[in-house]
């Protein structure tokens, strides 16, 4: 049962909170660990210098800080569990700064291992790779042989470590500007009440019945960084040429070049995402006309494409039922996926479910290597998304459980490129099955249809536009063209006629969007939310097709963790993402949502 926003996190529920005793059944417990991995601290000076000697040297330094790290992880887990679970609580903060702190300092005096790794002779490297002790850490090293080529000698990397704190100002002063230092002015809304316009209820505000009131938080949101355009054109200007900078120091041609290269992906990956898509922007259009005629307008302005087409669904589910649900829906992947799942939801000790005073806001799955997986909530029964929120993280809490049931500690720990793709599929079944739930009911019907689509218009093409940008100024920057701030505005504006077509009125504040993407100062990461959901829903389709052998390759694609590059570990699931299909049978599967969207409209 859902208990008041405003409860002391020592009045919640024991059943309502995770269980952090797998990691420490006390704080005594943490602060003994936490001075056993201080003291290991000095040990590292033993291996400085001989890493590259015999090898049990080699071994017993890579053994030694792999298990270190893995301490380490486990201290920093349950400090920051603590201090998210409550935000008022002192000393919850204090363990999770003493635990940063000591990252800081383990990461210090181990710098010096990988650089010794890497110098000795590769042939040798090779050697001690292929032995039969070194088998949990093979793919570790793969990775460290692979960047031999892209690493300069000890001094030229002594002078790039220490510019790496002023190469990374302009992600610093973006962040500082946008997070601190904007002020966006308040708003009155629907009930009267005037409230801060901020980056956390700006898209709350574009979901409003009232249009007026969506256009001034528009208008209101965009003249803020309009009055800063030139000094934030100019911050993404010297971003981009820093990732040029550190592409060349480290051998690579271009910058999306040194971004692909980290997990093995082909240019070709990213080149048939943007190819692909754009050649699918037809259902888009499609949808575009159908959501401003639903909503009766005459004309349709970005502010008109947050709102559901569909309003006032009753809904409700509480805690318990939406475990049921997810647990249902699910049902495709088997009885052992299932059977965890529900014990961790419900009795395991996973999930902190509700809200409560001091609790971090949002959502998200955690743990490490020897935890459970943890998810935080702050559930809310009176909105669907919630179930969806539950269902997306249990995805990514599954996929964690498996990969650390299945791989050692050195590959467990799978990448950004593969994360959202469990999370996706799951959310992709729900869907599926509320259709089902729901065949009956064509408001709640073409509600869950709505809501699918505009996270497919959301994730996958205004994702793919976003790494088309960043293409192009990052190629702009590598011709030696100068990145000014109607240079970005130009070149987003011309993305948007072709993402957008004459389907919605581009008001000029728009051109400055291009301006207030964090994800620009992360290079060539956007792209990976589209390709994770269309690797999701090309699972999703195979295990429609194929049943249980489909089932069979996810869960053993979900069990590789980290121990292979990303697209290997797709191809293991049936995905070539090298291949334009995913994307295809994305825009495909968009366009199916659209119509059958405009099919139950008129039954509404």
């Amino acid at each position: 049962m859902a208990h008041a926003p405003d409860i002391k996190r020592t009045d919640v529920p024991a059943e309502d909170c995770w269980n952090l005793s797998p990691l420490f059944a006390s704080r005594d417990e943490w602060e003994s660990l936490y001075r056993t991995v201080e003291e290991k601290l000095p040990a590292y000076e033993q291996f400085k210098g001989r890493i590259g000697g015999a090898f049990e040297d080699f071994k017993d330094s890579i053994v030694f800080d792999h298990a270190v790290a893995r301490d380490l992880e486990k201290l920093y887990t349950f400090a920051h569990l603590m201090n998210d679970q409550d935000k008022t609580d002192t000393s919850a903060d204090e363990l999770f700064q003493r635990s940063v702190n000591l990252y800081t300092r383990i990461a210090d005096a181990s710098s010096f291992i990988v650089p010794e790794i890497q110098a000795i002779p590769q042939e040798t490297l090779i050697q001690y790779r292929d032995r039969d002790e070194m088998a949990d850490f093979r793919f570790y090293l793969d990775k460290l042989i692979r960047k031999i080529p892209h690493t300069r000698n000890a001094a030229e990397e002594q002078l790039l470590a220490m510019a790496g704190e002023s190469l990374g100002a302009p992600r610093q002063i973006f962040g500082q500007l946008d997070n601190a230092d904007l002020n966006f002015g308040e708003l009155t809304n629907e009930k009267g009440e005037t409230l801060p316009l901020t980056h956390g209820n700006f898209v709350s505000f574009l979901t409003k019945k009232d249009r007026g009131l969506r256009e001034s938080a528009f208008r209101q949101y965009y003249k803020v960084y309009d009055a800063h355009k030139h000094s934030i054109a100019a911050t993404l200007a010297a971003s981009v040429k820093k990732d040029l900078f550190l592409a060349r120091a480290r051998r690579f041609d271009t910058a999306r070049q040194a971004a692909l290269f980290t997990d093995d992906v082909a240019p070709a990956v990213y080149d048939n995402l943007i190819h692909s898509v754009k050649k699918g922007l037809e259902p888009l259009y499609r949808y575009l006309d159908f959501r401003k005629k639903a909503l009766g307008l005459t004309d349709l302005h970005v502010y008109d494409t947050y709102i559901p087409v569909v309003p006032d669904v009753d809904f409700h589910m509480d805690y318990d039922e939406a475990v049921t649900t997810c647990i249902e829906a699910l049902r495709p992947l088997g009885d052992e996926y299932c059977r965890i799942l529900e014990e961790g939801l419900t009795r395991g000790g996973w999930v902190d479910r509700y809200e409560n005073k001091g609790k971090r806001s949002g959502a998200y799955s955690s743990g490490c290597y020897d935890s459970p997986p943890y998810i935080l909530l702050n559930y809310d029964g009176n909105t669907i998304n919630s179930l969806f929120t539950l269902i997306h993280e249990a995805g990514h809490s599954m996929h964690s459980y498996f990969s650390k049931e299945a791989q050692p500690y050195a590959s467990h720990n799978y990448t950004i490129f593969v994360a959202e793709v469990a999370s996706t599929l799951n959310e992709t079944l729900l869907g599926r099955h509320l259709l089902e739930k729901y065949a009956d009911d064509p408001k709640m019907k073409a509600y869950i249809l709505n809501r699918e689509i505009d996270n497919i218009r959301g994730t996958f093409f205004r994702q793919t536009m976003f790494a088309e940008f960043e293409h192009i100024i990052h190629g702009l920057t590598a011709d030696n063209r100068a990145l000014t701030l109607d240079t970005f505005t130009a070149t987003y504006t011309d993305l948007l006629k072709t993402y957008f077509g004459d389907r919605m009125v581009l008001d000029d504040e728009l051109a400055l969007e291009c301006l207030r993407i964090p994800h620009f100062y992360s290079a060539f990461y956007v792209y990976k939310y589209a390709t994770g959901l269309a690797a999701a829903l090309a699972i999703a389709g195979r295990i429609r097709r194929k049943g249980q052998t489909a089932v069979a390759d996810y869960l053993a694609f979900l069990k590789l963790g980290g121990s292979m590059f990303p697209i290997d570990e797709l191809k293991i699931a049936g995905v070539d993402m090298a291949s334009p299909d995913a994307v295809n049978a994305t825009v495909a599967h968009f366009e199916r949502r659209v119509s059958e969207l405009e099919s139950v409209w008129t039954s509404i």
